[in-house]
Formats: structure tokens, sequence, C-alpha cells
């Protein structure tokens, strides 16, 4: 394999723009492709796998190379420990190679090193899951795969998988999963034509779970309290057969202006898009759905294998003002369901301090809500993200009477 400086520099650039600067990996990575409109999809796909790569197991590859801010070295060992041929321009020495490859052979010993997770949050996940967290947290260093949600309002999954193979695109088909399909090989699938004409979106296979996980039915009024991008937003308005109300919920304008534009494409029309300003947008819809989606701000630990530089950027400060949020917007968002309505609490999270815990907590403080089901979706033995779903149901509260001549 040749390792081509204009690509290999691109790799620099993008390791110091992510590691150092703190920028997001996918927006920055997105930044450089516009900015180089000559890379090819195989140098693309080169400069992405190799960046993520090294992300994904920054701290092995700074113990390996003894540095965390010379990205042509570290850059250098990786290639050194998979193998490749270093180009001149970029070599090591032979004393450099020989104490690369053993720091290497020490560093694997050590999961903090080995898994490249910080010390800190090594010991949040023995503490939540010590039986589990060795298989999760080597779950979550594997590359994700690329799986597509078919919008059945369009089309079906076998037409779909028919009309993908005539562009080359080559998918297998999931029973677990009726609306998935999950691609052979790895493809920019943004280019598709029947992308563009919203046949498919791109959804994880758990994610995709999340929305069926409510229950809805045509004509029902469901609020996604938590939309963003609105990927389950556009998943339930299908199940919904475009019929009813969608409200959709968020604090970020931009968010939901996206979701407008997918909507579009998607070809639903039941959504209807609110900016969350303050607490009277939230009040001004208490007692008023059917279902409730609450697709909660979490630490995002389910989905390390396709965002793998958000280890590097969590912290115990952060995760404490997450659990907290996510406690007020269980305790104050519940209250736009209707009497013997649902709601579904979901987190892209594995740590049970912030799934079973926090739902727990809510029922032992507000008696009207019981639990129906619960669904954990762990990466080691799913093979897809992390997730997290509880199904509750708001019954009748105590010392409330229901006026249909039953009652004294």
């Amino acid at each position: 394999m040749q390792l081509h400086k204009v690509l290999i520099k691109s790799v620099f650039i993008l390791l110091k723009q992510i590691l150092a600067e703190q920028q997001y990996a996918d927006k920055a990575i997105e930044k450089l492709f516009k900015a180089n409109p000559i890379f090819g999809a195989r140098d693309r796909a080169f400069i992405a796998e190799t960046v993520y790569d090294i992300i994904r197991y920054f701290r092995l590859y700074k113990y390996c190379s003894q540095t965390d801010d010379v990205f042509w070295k570290m850059t250098a060992c990786y290639f050194l420990i998979k193998g490749i041929d270093l180009p001149p321009w970029m070599d090591l020495s032979q004393q450099e190679r020989e104490t690369m490859l053993s720091r290497y052979a020490e560093g694997i010993k050590i999961r903090v090193i080995r898994e490249s997770i910080p010390d800190w949050l090594d010991s949040m996940g023995e503490r939540e899951m010590p039986e589990l967290w060795d298989e999760e947290i080597k779950a979550l260093n594997t590359q994700a795969q690329v799986v597509l949600r078919v919008n059945t309002l369009k089309t079906t999954r076998e037409k779909l998988k028919k009309l993908l193979e005539l562009e080359g695109i080559f998918c297998n088909i999931s029973d677990e999963h009726p609306d998935a399909l999950i691609l052979t090989k790895r493809k920019n699938v943004f280019s598709s034509p029947l992308f563009k004409s919203g046949h498919f979106e791109i959804q994880d296979a758990s994610s995709q779970q999340v929305a069926p996980f409510l229950e809805v039915q045509p004509g029902m009024r469901v609020i996604d309290a938590c939309a963003g991008g609105g990927g389950k937003a556009l998943h339930l308005a299908s199940m919904m057969n475009n019929k009813g109300s969608l409200i959709c919920l968020d604090t970020e304008l931009w968010k939901l202006d996206e979701l407008k534009k997918r909507s579009k494409r998607n070809g639903v029309n039941i959504i209807e898009t609110r900016l969350i300003e303050n607490n009277k947008t939230i009040k001004r819809l208490y007692n008023s759905a059917d279902r409730l989606l609450l697709d909660v701000p979490c630490s995002g630990m389910g989905v390390l294998r396709r965002n793998p530089d958000a280890k590097w950027k969590l912290n115990k400060e952060f995760m404490d003002r997450v659990k907290l949020m996510q406690r007020e917007i269980l305790s104050q968002y519940s209250k736009m369901i209707k009497q013997d309505g649902q709601l579904v609490y979901a987190t892209c999270s594995i740590f049970p301090s912030e799934n079973q815990q926090q739902v727990q907590l809510f029922l032992e403080t507000n008696q009207q809500f019981k639990l129906e089901a619960e669904q954990i979706i762990l990466p080691s033995q799913s093979g897809f993200d992390g997730f997290y779903m509880a199904r509750l149901k708001k019954i009748t509260e105590k010392n409330e009477f229901i006026i249909d001549g039953s009652n004294p």
C-alpha cells in the first residue's frame, strides 16, 4: 500500500483539529472534503478510516509514540503497528521503531490503554456494569456498520434492496429489524438518487427499535419532545402511515429546520415543528398527547463506535449535568401525556445511571405512571449501537374519580 503525501497531510490536519482544537470529527472531515473536491471516493475512505482509527485508539498510539500533539509521529506509529511501509519523508529511526513496538506490547496489556479510554470513564464503566464493561468497551471500539431505514411511505424493503443493487449498493436483510438494510460494504449512499428522493434514511438498527416501542397508531396525536434532526420522528410518521399529528420539539432551531427539509424529502406532511423557547412551550401541551417520545440528551456512550472522539470530550462534570437534565425533562415533559397515554424514555447510553435508575427515580415520585416494558440493547450482544428504552403508561391517579356514573 502506497501512502500519498497529500492524503497523509490531510490526516495530520484533521487530527490536530479534532484532538487539539476539539472540533467534532464528522464536521471537520466533511469540511475538509468540501474544500478538496479533487479527492476521489477511495481517497476519502482512506482519510476518514485512518482518522477515525487513530482517534478510536488515541491513548494507545499516544502511549506508543510518546507524544500527544506530534501528529505525524503518531500517524507513523499507527502505520508501523499496522505493518504498512512508511514513505521516506515520514520514516522513523530503527530505535524509534523498536521503542514503539515494545511499548505497544506493553500497552495492550492495560485496559485503559488498549481500549483507549480516560481513567475516570473506565472507573465509571467498571462501577456501573462490572461484569459487562470489558466486553462493552471492546465492542464500542469496533467500526459501526452502515444501516439504512426504508421509508415505507414510498417503498418496501424488498423493492428498495433491488433498486439499490442496480446502483451497485448491496445490502443484507435483518430479520430482527423489519425496516433495516445493512450495507455489505461501506459506500457513500448520500449521493444515491434513492436517498435524494426520500426512499431511505441512514439510521442504526438499534435506533430503529425506538419508534416501534412507542406503539403509535395512525390518527394519534404524538409528541417527539427532543426531536433533534428528526430521524425517529420520520420513522414514527411512517408507522402512523402519515395520518394524525406529530409535534416535534427542540431547543435548537437549526435542527428543526433540518427536520423540515428531511420531512419534505420523505413525503411526510403530519409533522409540526415547535421551538422550545421557555417552559410555556411545554405547558401549552400538558395532557394533550396520546404518545410521547423523550429521546433525552445523554452521554452517547452507546454510539462511541460512530463518534469515537466523544470519549475525549466527555468529563465527569458533563455527566452530572446531563443526568440532572434527564431527570428534569422526564419530570416536566411527562405532563404532556393524556390519561392512559404512553411515553417512551430513551437514551443512546449503556450506563444504568442514565437509564434504569432515572426511570426508577421518576416512578418513585410519580405514582400515576407505571412501567410497562423496557429494553436494554448492548453493542457486545447486538452488534449495533447501545440503546435503552422504557415505556411508561399514565394511569388513573389516586383519589381521582372518573365521572361515568360508577363512582359514589
